[in-house]
């Protein structure tokens, strides 16, 4: 029985619709909404912009809850609490690192623009062929 949840979120619709998937099928699954907020690098970006913050995990956390105040409204539809984190670096191995401590992850084919997922590559591949739990791939 899968009790413990975890889906990573970027505010993609992909995203959302693992979201919706979670709590449609597992309503009674304590569910953990992840963001990781990209380690900065020569890309730049917002995650570059992110090292230049006095507090960077509090710059995460406020970058953040756009995409949470949207997860939480869905979960409110389903009259579902969620549970939000925030993890700094990079996306794919904060998600694996994540995983251990759930009993599924439940993730969204796609999600970011077309230039993230041709420099960063696929995360919803990365996750899925590296978790350490089954993974529930939405689309």
């Amino acid at each position: 029985m899968i009790s413990r949840i975890l889906v990573p979120i970027d505010g993609s619709e992909m995203a959302q619709h693992a979201l919706e998937y979670a709590l449609e099928n597992h309503p009674d699954a304590e569910i953990t909404v992840l963001h990781v907020v990209g380690e900065p690098s020569l890309w730049g970006g917002a995650a570059t912009s992110l090292a230049l913050e006095e507090d960077v995990e509090e710059a995460a956390e406020e970058r953040a809850e756009d995409v949470f105040d949207g997860a939480k409204k869905l979960a409110a539809e389903y009259d579902i609490e969620i549970t939000t984190e925030v993890q700094l670096g990079h996306p794919a191995r904060a998600i694996v690192n994540s995983a251990d401590d759930f009993d599924a992850v439940v993730i969204g084919i796609h999600g970011g623009s077309l230039v993230d997922r041709l420099v960063v590559g696929n995360v919803a591949q990365k996750v899925f062929r590296n978790s350490p739990v089954p993974v529930i791939v939405a689309r």
